[in-house]
Parts: structure tokens; C-alpha cells; sequence
């Protein structure tokens, strides 16, 4: 949530934030602003996207060292006035998180004169760095940045300008991602390296508190005791292109259509389907510890919940392991029954979401091994957790999750094959039976994406009505889970999901002609089940769409339309049926005309609480 960056360099200051800020804009589309420290500040900042901002910075406004924000709003409406950056005197600052004590903080800054313009949180930050250099004229902007860091509770990645100061930018990070580029004609920070990659590949991120001075001269790293530091430079494998649409008229689009490559990378060389094994190296754990593991707890939020959810039913049938899904937001308030045998796996796309870090700490406390599923590299999530596997989706820029998803469960059900040869609960022959299954997978959503039509043309159908449901059982239940929240997202269509044994306990009170159920009804030994609960929905006049294998003729007696998936090993079918609902929920948006990469009042990476 929210966007900053920053630079210092040869070239045109203005230009290059401006740039870098569109790149940032999924993270936030409620306000953007700009700071150019010349002689003085200079800042230009307004209320909606990246493109209102271009319209009120003059022609001539340049300059070789200043900052900038896309807001995504927390504290404070969306307006000019809490537009980010923030100003006190000869301050300013730009801020991605929340300060949790700012009124504590405010309240104390009122009483020694300062005066807020704003309703944020972070115009707190801007006084506080100015009483302290004020106090104490002899401290840098570093000192003072890390004096008040002791003052803030919270989460923060923060860049502040300051005139006294006028070749520096100073930097500090907690619980909100920080990443520093290092280019030929000048240096870069950012939440995210999209922002940058346009102009530099080599890249540094920061950790927690710790602070960065960039200059001219170049950049470096201190960490909270002020003692500088070295740091690793990464070099990024995905180019700018790959942050780019290729074509496509949205993100979305174009990153469904990713998948079959995105699920092929991130299993290469790790299926090894003549011997019906996974290797899996990154897995910090051996085999004896595989054995005695008693419980698997999967920790995740929104999506990539639901993707743990499919991970649930896959680690207790392959690996036979009782396996328990936590809501992130809710684990670390609860009192988890954890112990050293339990090992818990966190699944975040980011690899920065507050909650599900929160989380993964409060259960390290426990002596839990812990490992992550994320899709970036450096974030914050690989560093708090021994072991992490990487989805190989590459950049994604759209808010509404699609070939991190389907990379998310490519990893679940490497994880569960692995444990399950190791723990002799799966043999080598169902082993390879699923790995084959698993390496058709890019050729058979190929196939989806060839004949969407289909899918379109029920999408533009059903546009305009109100309420959706979206029903399964077993492996499908999550994914009608995940086809209801992606409907939803971009769509703004109400959605819900439900095991669809569970109907008849309720939901079905809210049937009716107006309301299509789509019924997940791929071939497995639920089958039958779901048949019958199709006739249940039937018997209410609700239309119904059914998710099913290419060879079923059966189910065209009893529904209204057949979206159809390639057949496929019954495991296998979330994956496939996932990239329908995806096209599904895409082509509902289309036709109701919605923002589709930039739903109303989501953000991608959800880093506050």
C-alpha cells in the first residue's frame, strides 16, 4: 500500500520519479505527489492518478535530487491535502505505512506549535524530524532520522529531503519494503524495483531499521546503532518488458496469458518424473525432520489463502500430514497450539504482507520451523523464515492475483509430492503419475486461452446481474473460493463461495432466477456430489454454469452453460479451472466497464495491518 520513491543523480529528477511512480501506481491511486529540492523545495502534489499529477507539474520543472508518492489512503480521505509528500519548514517526507502512536505524537507536537494541514499519519514524521534538528542543530539528517525512529510504533519505509542538506536523501525502513537501485547516472529507492528497472538491474534491499544515505557520491547503509554497513547488490533476472503489457489492453489480460510459461518456470528443475521425484533443495529441511513432522499450519491472507487452502487437502492426501489454514490477521491474536514438530508455511505473493509476517513471527517464537512461498526475491518474508520457494511468475502488476495463484499451487503440490515420497505415504508410480499431469499443465491452459471465446461470451451474458455464487467440493471448493473473490475484486459484482454441500444449510435462501451459480464439476470422486447439489440449485431456478472436464457429455443434461477444461489427473484440476474463472471475472469487468488493474479501494501488497 502506497508507493515512494526517490533519486539522486545526472539526470532530470522530474521525469525519472514521475516514471517511476506509474510503475508504482498498483500500489496505490488515491493521490500522487512530487518533491525537487533545488535552492528550496519545490512540490507539486493532487488527488487521483499518476496522470492528474503530469497535468499540474510545469514544462520547466527539473532538478537532480527528489522524492515522490502514490497513496493509497489509510489515515486521511483521498485529497490534495493528504497528498503525500509532507512538508515541515524545510522538511519533506514520503511514507508507506502507519505510525500506530502518530496521535500520541501529534498531540505533543501540537502543544510545542506545530501546525498539521493534513489529517495523516505521516505529517507527524515531517514535525518530528524538524523539532529534532532544531533542538539539536549540530545532527545530521541521518542522526535525526534515526533519533525519531525510536519514537515511531508501527511500520515504515520512509525518504526525506531536507534543505540543510541539499545533496542528500535519507532512508529508513520497518515492516514496509525498501529497495535501493544503483545505476550508471544516478541512484534509487522505491517500495518495489519495478519502479526502477527501466533505468538499472542492480539493486540492494534494505532490511529492518535500518538507513540509507544516497548522494551524488553514492549510496550508504546504516544500520540502528548509526554504524554503516555492508550490503549484498542483487541483480534482477526480469527486465522492464516483463512489467510491461506486451499488448495486451490490461495487466490482468496479459499475466493470465503468462501462465503457461509462469507454471513451467516455476517447476523446471525440480520435476523428475521417471523416478517420480521432486527435488526440492530449497526446503532447508532433511528427511528425518520431513518424518517427524506432526502438523503443517499454512498462514496467508486473500488469494493466496485460498491457494492454502488447495495446499491443505493436498499435504493431508499426499503426504499424509494434518494440515491446519490461518487466516494471518487472525493467527497472531489468537493462542496458536504450536510446538517444534509443527511447521509452518507461509504463502505470500509480496513476500511483504503485514499480517502473514506478523504471523510467521509470533509462530518462530514457538521454535516452529517455518518456510515461505513467495514470488519476489529480497522481500522481507525471505529473510524471517528458514526456507523459501520461489514462484518463478515474474512480475505482476495487476491488483487481482492470477499467475502468482496458479504458481502458488504448482509449489503446493511440488511440497506435498516431496513429503509424501519422503514419508512413504505416496509411491513412486502415483508420484509420477501426478508429475506428468503437473509438466501438460502449460500446454493445457495454452489450450484455455486459445478458446476463450466461450468464456467471453458467457461473461458478457451474466455482466449485469447482481449476486454470483461459485460452488465445489473437495479441491474445488477453494477454488470457488478463489473464482468468487476474483469476481468480485474487479468486477464489483457481489460474489460468494461455498463448499457446495454446505447449500443447503442456508445459501440456498438467497437463490434465484436472477442469481447464475457456477458449479466447479470437474471429474473426481466428488462427482456425483456435486451433481446432485447442481439439481438442488436447478430445482430453485437459478441458472447454472458449469466448470468441467472436455469429455463430460453428462453434464450438459443439467446446467444452462459448460465452460470446459482439458481433461486432466483429478489433483490437477484447481489449476485449470482457476485460469477459467480468472477469464471469467476478466471478461465480467470488461463489459461493465470497471478499472480493471486498479479495483476501487484494493492496493496489491497489502503492507499495513
Amino acid at each position: 500500500m502506497c508507493g515512494i520513491v526517490g533519486y539522486v543523480g545526472a539526470e532530470n529528477a522530474v521525469e525519472i520519479i514521475v516514471d517511476s511512480l506509474k510503475k508504482l501506481e498498483y500500489r496505490g491511486y488515491d493521490s500522487a505527489g512530487v518533491t525537487i529540492l533545488n535552492s528550496d523545495l519545490e512540490t507539486y502534489k493532487t488527488v487521483g492518478k499518476i496522470s492528474e499529477l503530469e497535468k499540474i507539474i510545469p514544462v520547466d520543472f527539473t532538478g537532480h535530487i527528489g522524492i515522490g508518492h502514490t497513496r493509497w489512503a489509510t489515515h486521511g480521505k483521498p485529497d490534495t491535502k493528504n497528498a503525500h509528500p509532507h512538508l515541515s519548514s524545510n522538511i519533506a517526507v514520503v511514507h508507506n505505512g502507519i505510525i500506530e502512536n502518530y496521535m500520541h505524537l501529534k498531540e505533543k507536537l501540537l502543544t510545542q506549535g506545530y501546525e498539521f494541514l493534513s489529517e495523516t499519519d505521516t505529517e507527524v514524521i515531517a514535525h518530528l524530524l524538524h523539532r529534532t534538528m532544531k533542538e539539536d542543530a549540530k545532527l545530521s539528517l541521518l542522526d535525526a532520522v534515526r533519533h525519531i525512529m525510536t519514537e515511531m510504533e508501527g511500520s515504515y519505509a520512509v525518504a526525506v529531503l531536507c534543505t540543510d542538506e541539499p545533496e542528500h536523501i535519507v532512508l529508513a525502513r520497518k515492516d514496509s519494503p525498501l529497495v535501493i537501485g544503483l545505476g550508471d547516472h544516478g541512484y534509487y529507492a522505491a517500495s518495489d524495483v519495478t519502479a526502477f528497472l527501466r533505468y538499472t538491474r542492480n539493486a540492494v534491499y534494505v532490511n529492518d531499521k535500518e538507513l540509507v544515505l544516497i548522494s551524488p557520491a553514492g549510496v550508504k547503509f546504516y544500520n540502528n546503532d548509526g554504524q554503516q554497513i555492508e550490503k549484498q547488490i542483487d541483480t534482477i533476472e526480469w527486465n522492464e518488458e516483463a512489467a510491461e503489457k506486451a499488448g495486451y489492453e490490461h495487466f490482468m489480460l496479459k499475466e493470465i496469458h503468462e501462465q503457461p510459461t509462469s507454471i513451467q518456470d516455476t517447476y523446471a528443475g525440480k520435476i523428475f518424473e521417471l523416478e517420480g521425484k521432486v527435488i526440492l533443495d530449497e526446503l532447508k529441511m532433511d528427511e528425518d525432520q520431513l518424518r517427524s513432522l506432526q502438523r503443517v499450519t499454512i498462514i496467508a491472507c486473500g488469494t493466496s489463502w485460498n491457494a492454502g487452502c488447495v495446499g491443505k487437502y493436498l499435504f493431508e492426501r499426499l503426504a499424509g500430514i494434518h494440515t491446519d489454514i490461518e487466516t494471518a490477521s487472525e493467527f497472531r491474536y489468537g493462542e496458536p497450539v504450536l510446538c517444534g514438530q509443527v511447521f509452518t508455511l507461509a504463502i505470500t505473493q509480496s513476500g511483504e504482507t503485514a499480517d502473514t509476517l506478523a504471523a510467521i513471527r509470533s509462530s518462530r517464537s514457538y521454535g516452529c520451523k517455518a518456510a515461505a512461498i513467495t514470488n519476489v526475491v529480497g522481500s522481507t518474508i525471505t529473510r524471517e523464515t528458514d526456507s523459501v520457494l520461489f514462484t518463478r511468475a515474474g512480475p505482476e502488476i495487476g491488483v487481482a492475483a492470477t499467475k502468482t495463484f496458479t504458481a502458488q499451487l504448482i509449489v503446493l503440490y511440488l511440497m506435498a509430492i516431496h513429503m509424501g515420497t519422503v514419508r512413504g505415504r505416496l509411491s513412486p508410480e502415483t508420484a509420477r503419475e501426478i508429475l506428468v499431469g503437473i509438466k501438460q499443465l502449460p500446454g493445457q491452459v495454452q489450450k484455455i486461452l486459445n478458446n476463450k471465446d466461450a468464456i467471453k461470451a458467457c461473461a458478457e451474458h451474466y455482466a449485469n446481474v447482481q449476486d454470483y455464487f461459485f460452488i465445489g467440493r473437495h479441491l474445488n471448493y477453494p477454488v470457488s473460493l478463489e473464482g468468487a473473490l476474483k469476481l468480485k475484486e474487479i468486477s464489483y459484482i457481489h460474489a460468494e463461495g461455498y463448499a457446495a454441500g454446505e447449500l443447503k444449510h442456508g445459501p440456498l435462501a438467497l437463490l434465484s432466477s436472477e442469481t447464475p451459480v457456477v458449479a466447479i464439476a470437474t471429474k473426481g470422486h466428488t462427482y456425483d456430489k456435486v451433481l446432485s447439489n447442481i439439481k438442488e440449485v436447478k430445482a430453485r431456478s437459478a441458472e447454472v454454469i458449469a466448470v468441467a472436464n472436455q469429455s463430460d457429455t453428462e453434464i450438459d443434461k443439467y446446467v444452462d452453460t459448460v465452460l470446459r477444461i482439458p481433461d486432466c489427473h483429478e489433483l490437477l484440476a484447481p489449476v485449470l479451472s482457476s485460469v477459467v474463472l480468472q477469464l471469467l471475472a476478466y471478461y465480467t469487468a470488461y463489459a461493465r466497464g470497471c478499472s480493471i488493474d486498479k479495483p476501487r479501494n484494493l492496493a496489491k501488497s497489502v503492507t499495513v495491518e
